[in-house]
C-alpha cells in the first residue's frame, strides 16, 4: 500500500473539522451552564461542582477508554463520544425549558457529559499521528493546535451572545455542531494498527501507565501541566469576575473566555510557521512561568482592558507548554500505545482542568475570589521551581531527535 493510499489530504482537514465543531459546542457550552448555574446557586462552590461532575467520570472512564481506543477503531469510540455530547445538549435544552430551581438536573447532565469527554480524549489525541505521515506530525500538532485554539476563542465569544438570546439558541448550536463533527469523524481513514497478543485490559492498562512512569521526559511533562494549571486555574471563576468584580455582564464574559484563546491561537499560528526547534524543554519551564505571573496579575486586576491583556497572556504562554508537551509526547509514544499513553495525559489534563475547576471554586469559597487566584498563580512558580530540579532530563532536552522517534 502505498504512501498517497494511507495519508490522504482530506482526512487531516476533516480530522480539524470535527475538532473545530466539537470543541466550538463543549465552549459554547460551558459559558451557558457556567453562568446558568451560577444564577441558579449565586456560589462560587457551585462553580466548582461545574468542574467536579466533569471530572469525575473521567477519572474513572479514561485510561480504560485509553486501552479501547487501541484495541478498536478510534473514529468509531470519537464519534460516539461526539454523540453523548450532542444528547447532553438537548437534554441541557430540555431543563432549561423545564426550569428548574436548583442545579441538579445539570450536574446530572454534567457526568454524563464527562463520560463522553473521558472517551473522546484518548481517541481523538492518538487520531492524528495515524493522519500525517511522522515527519509531518510537529506540523501537524502545531496546525491541529491552531484549529482548536481558534474554536476556543470563537466558542466563549458565540456563547456570551447567544446565551443573551437564551439558553435555547446555545444548546440547539452545541447539538448540531457535536453531530456534524461526528459526522466529519467517520469519513476518516488514515493508517490502521492490527493489534496482536494476548495481555487482559487490566495488564494493557498498567503497561500504558508503566510507558509514562519509566520515562521522566514524558511523566515530567505531564505532571507539569497538571500540577500547574491545577493551581493556575483562574477560568473557571471568570463568572465572578464578569459579574461582580468588572461588572462586564454576559457579553463581557464571553470576551473574558476567548482571550486566553486568542493568545493560544495567535501563539500556535506562530508556531506552525516557526516550530520550536531547540531548549524545548527550557522553554517550556519558561512558559509556564509567565502563565504563573499572568494569573497573579490577572487575580490583581480590577481594570477590565487589563484582565483582558492579562488572559491573553495566560492563553500564549499555556500554548506553547501545550505544543511542546504534545510533540515530546508524540513523538516518545510507539503507535501501539499511543491510545493508552493518550489517556494517561488527558487524564493528567482532565485533573488540571475539571479538578482545577473545584479547586478554584473550593478555594474561593474560602478565602474569596482574588486570593484564591493569586495563590494559585504563586502556587505554579513554585511548581515551575520544583520541576526543573525533580525533571533535569525535562529540563535538559535540546531537539527531538533526543527523545524516542515515532513508531513507524
Amino acid at each position: 500500500m502505498t504512501d498517497e493510499t494511507i495519508y490522504r489530504q482530506r482526512d487531516f482537514g476533516f480530522f480539524i473539522s470535527a475538532r473545530f465543531l466539537s470543541t466550538v459546542a463543549m465552549m459554547v457550552q460551558s459559558v451557558a451552564i457556567g453562568w446558568q448555574v451560577y444564577n441558579i446557586e449565586n456560589t462560587a462552590f457551585s462553580l466548582g461542582m461545574v468542574g467536579l461532575c466533569q471530572f469525575l467520570p473521567m477519572f474513572l472512564i479514561t485510561l480504560p477508554a485509553g486501552e479501547i481506543s487501541d484495541r478498536f477503531d478510534q473514529r468509531k469510540v470519537l464519534a460516539i463520544a461526539q454523540v453523548m455530547q450532542a444528547v447532553c445538549a438537548g437534554l441541557f435544552m430540555l431543563f432549561s425549558i423545564m426550569t428548574p430551581h436548583n442545579a441538579l438536573p445539570f450536574y446530572g447532565v454534567l457526568v454524563l457529559f464527562g463520560i463522553g469527554r473521558g472517551f473522546s480524549g484518548p481517541a481523538g489525541s492518538s487520531l492524528l499521528a495515524f493522519l500525517v505521515p511522522p515527519e509531518k506530525l510537529a506540523r501537524g500538532i502545531a496546525l491541529s493546535s491552531s484549529a482548536f485554539t481558534t474554536a476556543v476563542i470563537a466558542g466563549p465569544a458565540l456563547g456570551g451572545f447567544l446565551f443573551a438570546l437564551g439558553p435555547l439558541p446555545t444548546y440547539g448550536i452545541c447539538l448540531v455542531a457535536a453531530l456534524l463533527a461526528s459526522v466529519c469523524t467517520l469519513t476518516l481513514g488514515g493508517r490502521r494498527i492490527v493489534h496482536t497478543g494476548d495481555a487482559s485490559r487490566l495488564e494493557r492498562v498498567k503497561e500504558g501507565i508503566r510507558f509514562v512512569r519509566e520515562r521522566p521526559v514524558v511523566m515530567g511533562a505531564i505532571s507539569l501541566d497538571l500540577f500547574a494549571v491545577l493551581l493556575g486555574g483562574a477560568v473557571a471563576l471568570l463568572p465572578i469576575y464578569a459579574r461582580d468584580i468588572l461588572h462586564a455582564g454576559t457579553i463581557g464574559l464571553g470576551f473574558l473566555r476567548s482571550a486566553p484563546a486568542a493568545g493560544a491561537a495567535v501563539t500556535a499560528f506562530t508556531l506552525a510557521r516557526f516550530p520550536v526547534e531547540t531548549r524545548m524543554g527550557s522553554r517550556m519551564f519558561l512558559a509556564v512561568a509567565i502563565f504563573g505571573v499572568a494569573t497573579v496579575v490577572f487575580g490583581l486586576s480590577a481594570n477590565y482592558f487589563l484582565s483582558l491583556a492579562a488572559l491573553f497572556v495566560i492563553g500564549a504562554s499555556d500554548m506553547i507548554s501545550v505544543y511542546i508537551r504534545s510533540t515530546l509526547i508524540n513523538f516518545a509514544t510507539p503507535d501501539p500505545m499511543r491510545g493508552r499513553v493518550g489517556a494517561v495525559n488527558m487524564l493528567f489534563i482532565g485533573a488540571s482542568n475539571e479538578l482545577g475547576e473545584f479547586e478554584s471554586g473550593l478555594t474561593a469559597q474560602w478565602l474569596g475570589t482574588v486570593p484564591a487566584v493569586v495563590i494559585g498563580g504563586i502556587g505554579t512558580l513554585i511548581v515551575v521551581a520544583a520541576w526543573m530540579g525533580l525533571f533535569p532530563p525535562l529540563r535538559k532536552v535540546d531537539k527531538l531527535s533526543e527523545v524516542s522517534p515515532v513508531s513507524a
